[in-house]
């Protein structure tokens, strides 16, 4: 037995074909479109929506000590303007490719100075696997983190905080 990683085309497209063999169908379903899961025991199925997956793994990775945002610069700035006005979105830089039975996963984040990367990074792909596997109970083939910048607290921010200097 050997192990193996896929990309998350390669999953999307092994799980669509084998459900297309499987069904008789035609042609493949959308990958955007809810993934149906049979229950075991007959009794019938539960959909569970992309956009679903990727809340609870954006959810996940927020709560990961020295991530400070998700996303890159452009989805940051657009994430500002909602927060601004009452909408968060936990999707934010979290995309994933769900196919019948697994899920991959692609993060991009930032990271808080002076975090460790490389244990920032692992820290959310096992939020990730952990809450994907438990919540969802899909199987996730692989996490992949890319890290677009990292946050300096700047002095700006401590001087507003300070009083006023009396000269």
């Amino acid at each position: 037995m050997t192990n193996q990683t896929h990309t998350p085309a390669e999953v999307a497209a092994k799980n669509t074909s084998s459900a297309v063999a499987k069904t008789g169908a035609t042609s493949a379903p959308s990958l955007k479109e809810a993934v149906e899961y049979k229950g075991k025991d007959g009794r019938g199925a539960t959909n569970v929506a992309d956009g679903v997956v990727a809340k609870i793994a954006g959810i996940a990775i927020q709560e990961i000590p020295g991530v400070h945002a998700l996303g890159g610069g452009a989805a940051r700035a657009i994430g500002t303007l909602r927060e601004k006005v009452g909408q968060k979105d936990l999707t934010q830089g979290v995309s994933v490719e769900v196919g019948q039975t697994q899920v991959a996963v692609d993060v991009t984040l930032v990271v808080e100075y002076p975090y460790p990367l490389q244990e920032v990074a692992d820290n959310a792909r096992n939020a990730v696997y952990t809450a994907i596997e438990d919540l969802v109970g899909m199987e996730v083939t692989e996490v992949n983190i890319t890290i677009t910048d990292i946050h300096v607290p700047s002095d700006e921010s401590d001087d507003d905080d300070r009083e006023p200097r009396v000269a």
